[in-house]
C-alpha cells in the first residue's frame, strides 16, 4: 500500500492557450463572470512574457466557501495556475464590465481585459508589472 505523502506530487503550471479555452468554455457554460486579466490578457495584447509558478497539486480542493472575501487573491494551482480575485487594482467586476474585448478562440468567447483596464489594474510595485505597464504605454500611446 502507498501513502499518500509517497506518492510524487505534479507542479503546477502557468496555463496554456488551451487551459484557457478549455477554463472559459466551462464558466461561460456555467455562466459565470469574470474577466482574464493579469498575464493571459496582457499576453494577448501583444506583450511576450511568461511566469512560472511551482504549488501543490489539487489545491483547489484547500478553497473555503468564504476565502474570495477574506483575501485578496485566491491562488488555485492544480494542474494549471490561476488566480481567482473580487478586485483587482480596486477595480470590481461591474466597473470593469464596460471595459471588456471579447475575443472568440476556437469556438470560445473569452473576455479579456482591454488594454485600458490592464493599464489601471497594473498600477502596483511589482517587476513583472512595471514591465507590463511600460508595454501597456507604448500600446496605448501614454
Amino acid at each position: 500500500m502507498v501513502a499518500d505523502h509517497d506518492v510524487p506530487q505534479s507542479e503546477s503550471r502557468p496555463p496554456t492557450v488551451e487551459d484557457l479555452i478549455s477554463l472559459c468554455k466551462d464558466l461561460n457554460e456555467a455562466h459565470a463572470r469574470y474577466i482574464v486579466i493579469g498575464g493571459m490578457a496582457v499576453i494577448h495584447a501583444g506583450f511576450l512574457r511568461a511566469a512560472l509558478e511551482k504549488l501543490p497539486d489539487k489545491a483547489v480542493s484547500q478553497m473555503a466557501d468564504d476565502d474570495l472575501k477574506n483575501y485578496v487573491v485566491v491562488r488555485i494551482a492544480d494542474e494549471i495556475v490561476v488566480d481567482l480575485l473580487i478586485k483587482a487594482g480596486g477595480i470590481d467586476y461591474h466597473a470593469a464590465k464596460e471595459m471588456i474585448v471579447v475575443k472568440t478562440i476556437k469556438g470560445v468567447d473569452i473576455p479579456f481585459a482591454s488594454p485600458e483596464l490592464l493599464y489601471q489594474t497594473k498600477q502596483t510595485l511589482r517587476e513583472k508589472d512595471k514591465q507590463d505597464l511600460l508595454f501597456l504605454q507604448h500600446l496605448l500611446k501614454k
